[in-house]
């Protein structure tokens, strides 16, 4: 009897685990990983130390992942309600609320220290201010009372190439904000797509997410306006020291990028099926690449 209920346990220690994981958003993690890097060598002008980096990576990764399990305590309403959302470990009860409070809010504080251990003082004010506003100024409050939540909520998801700016230099360039304002505009198209598809999800939880309260029309107007903005603000770190190496695949993906924004609103005008997430794929391998051009514009 004890052979046979050895697996059983072990099965149900990894089933926890793997949950614990998923509160953390792991392709959450994944942008933090793309952006933050490149704007570190940057910085640096090169390859920064790799303790350094360690730090701000796992300390980074640490503070996504606690402010997104702490967004899944407080989304904890209305993520059943949602078919996007509802296999959440929350709302499985899988996971009790209040473990899931304890857990982000150890992640938080645990890259809080070492960022300060670490760092220095603006990127560990950077890592707690960007934790505090996604969960209590965007998630508890813009997300569920303005049609511009995207908008708002695009601080603190761009957040991360400041933080990873600052830990290298301690202080923030223009360079870095140009770096911010392409993914800060860049969510816009990125996430309106998102949200169209899952218009119906979003409608049912309550959530004011602009393709909810706006026509199809007027978003995809507004994904056009962001994804011109997002392509020319990267253009804009062209003379600031960069050279064709990021210059010409900013301009080219950027193009592709524009692209299939008009190409979605053109859908939209015209009646035709939407599609809307060819744009939110694009635009995920358009901030990578940038971003990686950006890396290697640093060595050659």
């Amino acid at each position: 009897m004890a052979t046979e209920a050895q697996p059983v346990t072990a099965a149900k220690r990894l089933s926890r685990t793997r949950a614990y994981v998923s509160l953390t958003k792991p392709r959450i993690v994944e942008l933090l990983l793309v952006t933050t890097l490149p704007a570190m060598m940057l910085a640096a002008k090169g390859l920064p130390q790799w303790w350094l980096m360690l730090v701000v990576l796992v300390g980074g990764s640490l503070a996504a992942g606690g402010s997104s399990a702490i967004n899944c305590y407080l989304d904890r309403d209305i993520d059943p309600l949602m078919g996007r959302t509802k296999q959440r470990p929350l709302a499985t009860h899988v996971i009790a609320p209040r473990n899931a409070l304890i857990f982000g809010l150890t992640l938080a504080v645990i890259s809080v220290s070492l960022m300060a251990a670490f760092t220095n003082p603006l990127a560990t004010a950077l890592t707690a201010g960007a934790i505090f506003y996604y969960d209590v100024i965007y998630t508890a409050w813009l997300k569920r009372t303005t049609k511009h939540n995207t908008f708002w909520g695009g601080i603190c998801g761009a957040m991360p190439v400041l933080i990873g700016w600052a830990a290298v230099t301690g202080s923030l360039s223009p360079l870095a904000w140009v770096l911010f304002g392409i993914v800060f505009f860049w969510q816009m198209p990125h996430f309106y797509a998102l949200a169209i598809r899952f218009r119906d999800d979003y409608a049912k939880a309550g959530i004011p997410m602009l393709p909810v309260v706006a026509t199809p029309r007027h978003v995809a107007r507004d994904a056009v306006i962001y994804a011109w903005l997002t392509v020319l603000v990267s253009l804009a770190a062209w003379p600031m020291g960069m050279s064709t190496i990021y210059g010409v695949p900013a301009m080219i993906c950027g193009g592709f990028f524009i692209l299939e924004a008009h190409g979605l609103y053109s859908r939209v005008t015209k009646g035709e099926d939407v599609k809307p997430m060819r744009l939110f794929h694009w635009s995920t391998a358009y901030l990578t690449i940038v971003f990686v051009a950006a890396a290697v514009d640093v060595f050659i």
